[in-house]
């Protein structure tokens, strides 16, 4: 079992189907864009080679994962579990100006609409229920990473793991398109994947931090 799929178990071993689905849509290459787009809209060198792989990893991690994502997907798990529409469709209308991400929305747009009809059938959940209605009236994108922090409060799944899954499997796919393409053999990949999520757990531990004792987060 790779170290993703292990970590989807110990997120949620129980969900099956649809759920489960979601899970596993995380770092797919459907849910990122290619390589090439994701350098350009975040102005780092194309990736051409190791040395350039690390850089768009470092680069990606801390102008997009970091400071963009891991919060957004914390702030639509607060506002789904309060009942907050406004303020989750006001944070997706904001991502969708963020020019960090422009050429992240068509990915993240795609998955999170497909992923967020999946949760029709929750009709006694009225944020996901209205959530869905305002990106079908295109009045909201649907980003992926919104849809999720939406799934983790709806499911109650432990929200530090739940940060620690997308970001190690959202590294790990453009890893795996980059790893294939430049055929960077199994140990230098597992290197390179170990550099880049090196600091991902302190900051999301600083990140759950910032929001005592508003929340209680289990470890």
């Amino acid at each position: 079992m790779t170290q993703s799929a292990l970590a989807i178990e110990l997120l949620a071993p129980e969900l099956t189907g649809d759920a489960r689905e979601l899970l596993e849509q995380l770092g797919a290459p459907e849910a990122l864009p290619t390589l090439s787009l994701a350098a350009s809209a975040l102005t780092l060198d194309a990736v051409r080679d190791e040395t350039t792989l690390r850089r768009f990893l470092v680069g990606y991690r801390e102008q997009v994962l970091l400071p963009v994502e891991l919060p957004a997907i914390l702030a639509a798990h607060g506002q789904a579990c309060r009942g907050e529409l406004r303020e989750l469709v006001a944070l997706d209308r904001a991502l969708g100006a963020d020019a960090r991400l422009r050429e992240f929305r068509a990915a993240s747009a795609a998955v999170g609409r497909r992923q967020l009809s999946k949760l029709r059938p929750l009709r006694d959940q009225r944020l996901v229920q209205r959530y869905l209605l305002a990106v079908e009236n295109a009045e909201a994108h649907g980003w992926h990473t919104l849809v999720f922090g939406v799934f983790l409060a709806q499911y109650s799944l432990p929200l530090r793991q739940g940060l620690l899954l997308y970001a190690h499997r959202t590294l790990g796919g453009f890893l795996d398109s980059a790893g294939a393409t430049l055929r960077l053999p199994v140990t230098a990949c597992d290197e390179i994947f170990t550099e880049a999520a090196a600091p991902v757990a302190g900051a999301v531990n600083g990140l759950l931090a910032s929001q005592m004792p508003t929340m209680t987060v289990a470890k």
